[in-house]
C-alpha cells in the first residue's frame, strides 16, 4: 500500500530516494503507473519527477542533433516544427490527453503493445542519457527497451541524428487508426546510394515483447534495390526477430502473419 509520495526538487535527491529503497517507485509522467497504484500495490513510496519537469523536459537542436528531455509529453513533439517526420507517428499513439501527459522517456517503460515512441527512437539511432549514483553514463535506447534500467537510475534525455530526407519510414498496424495500442508496428531510417540501399536502422513494436531492432530485415535491405522484392525479402526476415504474442488486441498467429506486410509497406508505402 502507498504510504508516502516524495517530489524532490533535485535529481540527485530523486536518485537518492529510489537508491535507498528497493521498493520505490518512479513516476514521471504517471499514464501507466497511477492507474497501477489506484488498483493496489505492495510499493510503500513513490518517488515524483513533477518537480523536476523544467530541467528534464524540452528539445533543443544543435546542427543536426536532436536532445529531448526524458519528460517532455508527447504533445511538446507534436508541437515541435523541426520533427514533423514523426508527427504521423506520434498521431497514432493514444488520446491527446493521454499525449499531453505521457512522456517520451516513459515510452521505454510502459509494456507492449504500447512502446511505438520507443520504437521510433531505436530506429532513429537515439542514445539515452542516465543518471544514477555513479554517475552519467550514456546508453542505447535499444538496450534501455530491452533491459530496462538498474533500480536507482532515472532516464534523463535521448539524443538523435535528423534522418536525411526521405529516409525515414513507419508503419503502425491497430484496431482504430487512431488512440488504439498497436498491432505491428514498424520504423525505419533507410538511406540509399547509387540505387541501393548503403544503411538501414529497422525497428519492431506490438509484435515483440519488447521495442527491438531487426537484424535481420536489416541484413535483407543492405545492398539491394529498395523494391518491391526486396521490401517483401525485408518483410519475411523480420520474422526471424518477432516475438509475437497473444493479447485482447490480437492473436500471436495474426501478429506474425501481418508482420511482413507491414514490414513492406512501412519500406515502400505498397
Amino acid at each position: 500500500m502507498l504510504t508516502a509520495v516524495r517530489a524532490p526538487e533535485v535529481l540527485s535527491d530523486a536518485v537518492s530516494l529510489l537508491s535507498a529503497d528497493a521498493g520505490a517507485l518512479l513516476i514521471g509522467g504517471g499514464t501507466t503507473t497511477v492507474p497501477g497504484l489506484n488498483r493496489g500495490t505492495p510499493t510503500t513510496i513513490a518517488v515524483s519527477l513533477r518537480r523536476l519537469r523544467s530541467g528534464l523536459a524540452g528539445v533543443t537542436l544543435e546542427g543536426d542533433v536532436v536532445t529531448v528531455g526524458a519528460l517532455t509529453p508527447l504533445a511538446a513533439l507534436e508541437r515541435e516544427p523541426r520533427l514533423a517526420f514523426l508527427h504521423a507517428a506520434l498521431a497514432t499513439v493514444g488520446s491527446p490527453t493521454l499525449r499531453s501527459t505521457a512522456t517520451v522517456g516513459g515510452n521505454f517503460f510502459v509494456e507492449e503493445p504500447y512502446g511505438d515512441v520507443a520504437c521510433a527512437l531505436i530506429a532513429l539511432g537515439a542514445t539515452g542519457t542516465v543518471v544514477g549514483p555513479t554517475g552519467e553514463e550514456i546508453l542505447a535506447a535499444e538496450a534501455i527497451a530491452a533491459d530496462g534500467l538498474p533500480h536507482g537510475r532515472i532516464l534523463t534525455s535521448l539524443s538523435f541524428r535528423l534522418p536525411p530526407d526521405g529516409a525515414w519510414r513507419f508503419r503502425k498496424a491497430a484496431r482504430r487508426a487512431l488512440n488504439s495500442a498497436s498491432i505491428v508496428t514498424v520504423a525505419a531510417v533507410v538511406v540509399e546510394d547509387g540505387g541501393v540501399v548503403s544503411t538501414a536502422r529497422v525497428a519492431l513494436s506490438g509484435a515483440t515483447r519488447r521495442p527491438k531492432r531487426s537484424p535481420a530485415a536489416e541484413a535483407a535491405l543492405v545492398g539491394r534495390p529498395l523494391d518491391h522484392a526486396t521490401a517483401e525479402a525485408a518483410g519475411r526476415a523480420a520474422l526471424a526477430d518477432a516475438e509475437a504474442f497473444d493479447d485482447e488486441y490480437a492473436s500471436a498467429w495474426y501478429r506474425a502473419r501481418v508482420l511482413p506486410v507491414h514490414v513492406r509497406r512501412a519500406l515502400i508505402g505498397d
